[in-house]
């Protein structure tokens, strides 16, 4: 984040722009509130890395020198009735309507192999969420835990259509737990572990 955005305008050059790191960071030390804009209803905030790559909040909040992490806000201005709310807020909204909304991912899974690999890019773009801001709560985990791999049907049709797209899944919610960004019983990693397990020897052809 602060290597592709810390560029500014030199008024001894005009029109180029210089690396001004230092600068920049000195800038989001005094930052109270981060503030992103949603603006296509076609692309959400899980459907992209981009949103979370610009998202500066535990950048700010290691800068600070309170180590105070700033209020982080999205503006949904998809419709003419445009709404800020809050970035958990928007999270675990989106995460309702895509990841854990049996219409999505019944319809990704109806689409076959690509559909597939769709539902785990959805997850770990929510991680990523996880990584950069901190506002994803545990129970969008949990649940998607509870949806993907409890259920053993579930869990067949995943590994049949898309084996390596599962695969990344199972992975995806073990990198999940090992940062600290879910937490769950220790039943639940002893059977993500062993799925993995199980998962990598069929790719293999074991």
């Amino acid at each position: 984040f602060l290597t592709r955005k810390g560029f500014a305008f030199n008024a001894d050059k005009p029109g180029m722009m210089e690396q001004q790191a230092d600068l920049f960071k000195s800038a989001l030390k005094n930052v109270d509130v981060t503030f992103q804009n949603l603006d296509s209803s076609e692309i959400s905030i899980t459907d992209v890395s981009h949103y979370y790559d610009s998202d500066p909040t535990k950048v700010v909040q290691g800068l600070r020198d309170d180590g105070r992490k700033p209020m982080s806000l999205m503006a949904d201005t998809t419709t003419a009735n445009a709404q800020v709310r809050t970035l958990s807020e928007t999270v675990r909204l989106d995460a309702r309507t895509k990841l854990l909304n049996p219409k999505f991912y019944e319809g990704m899974l109806g689409t076959g192999y690509e559909g597939v690999r769709e539902i785990q890019k959805r997850l770990r773009n929510t991680m990523g969420w996880s990584a950069t801001a901190g506002e994803v709560d545990n129970f969008v985990f949990e649940d998607a835990n509870s949806v993907f791999i409890e259920d053993a049907e579930m869990q067949q049709r995943l590994l049949d259509t898309n084996p390596n797209a599962f695969r990344d899944m199972v992975t995806t919610f073990l990198e999940a737990n090992g940062r600290g960004y879910w937490e769950t019983t220790d039943e639940n990693i002893e059977r993500l572990q062993e799925l993995y397990a199980e998962v990598e020897d069929r790719i293999e052809g074991v």
